[in-house]
């Protein structure tokens, strides 16, 4: 084979596999377990779309919008192929041009500002060339809460004398991993939310101590008593049994 015609059948090639190629439309969503969409308010989701078997990064970006209609996502009844987004919910959205159906794996990774709570949702599927998955889309659940434990801080020391009659008040702020408020009676019901700190000394556990939730916005707080000097540790937790949603954060202070 000469090498003009070697040249001529690269270039057909080409342009064979440019005709057969298809755009893909497709969007993926995150959505917080028994809440809404996340989106641009708390920093977003991270998407990243691979090819399994190449482990190729086809698509990656964030999800941008809203959180969505509350009324429509957590008080009405929802019938089959019936979406729960609408023009301004957070969504990442991409189009690539495929050739042949392509295995791929979605991740969202979320929330992303918040490395602390940050998990990873993902699933499998196959993208057809030319076969768009539009409307609610793609939709991954991002179980968790996003925990902030405001006192004690971080590796605090502390002398007994700084407690009073020996307690030490704890507090942290718990929000839904889309960032939705929770309150005392409200939508998310704090008063219904199982919250409870782990208290170890030296490695050692001493006791679980719950925590109530206040009159303000997300804002919980308990007693511990603390008898003895040396290094402590809290691991919070929040859980809620109506919906199987926990959350951990952990921090540490020492008592002088």
């Amino acid at each position: 084979m000469s090498m003009r015609t070697t040249l001529i059948f690269l270039i057909l090639s080409l342009i064979s596999n440019i005709l057969i190629a298809q755009n893909t439309r497709f969007i993926v969503r995150a959505k917080a377990k028994d809440a809404k969409f996340i989106g641009t308010s708390l920093g977003s989701a991270l998407i990243l779309v691979k090819n399994v078997e190449t482990d190729e990064i086809l698509a990656k970006g964030f999800t941008e919008g809203s959180t969505g209609n509350t009324q429509r996502i957590m008080n009405t009844p929802h019938q089959r192929f019936e979406t729960l987004s609408d023009e301004q919910t957070a969504k990442f959205e991409t189009t690539l041009a495929l050739d042949e159906p392509t295995f791929v794996t979605i991740e969202a990774h979320s929330p992303y500002a918040k490395r602390g709570a940050r998990v990873m949702a993902s699933t499998q599927m196959w993208l057809i060339p030319g076969k768009d998955i539009i409307g609610d889309g793609i939709v991954l659940e991002i179980p968790g809460f996003i925990i902030d434990i405001l006192h004690p801080h971080t590796h605090r020391y502390m002398k007994k004398a700084d407690l009073k009659n020996g307690i030490l008040n704890v507090e942290a702020n718990i929000v839904m991993m889309c960032g939705c408020i929770i309150s005392k009676g409200g939508l998310w019901d704090g008063s219904k939310m199982e919250v409870n700190a782990i208290l170890k000394l030296n490695g050692e556990k001493q006791g679980e101590y719950p925590l109530q939730i206040t009159d303000t916005e997300n804002l919980f707080t308990g007693d511990i008593p603390l008898t003895q000097s040396g290094n402590y540790e809290i691991i919070l937790y929040a859980y809620d049994a109506r919906s199987g949603n926990t959350g951990v954060e952990k921090v540490n202070f020492i008592l002088q």
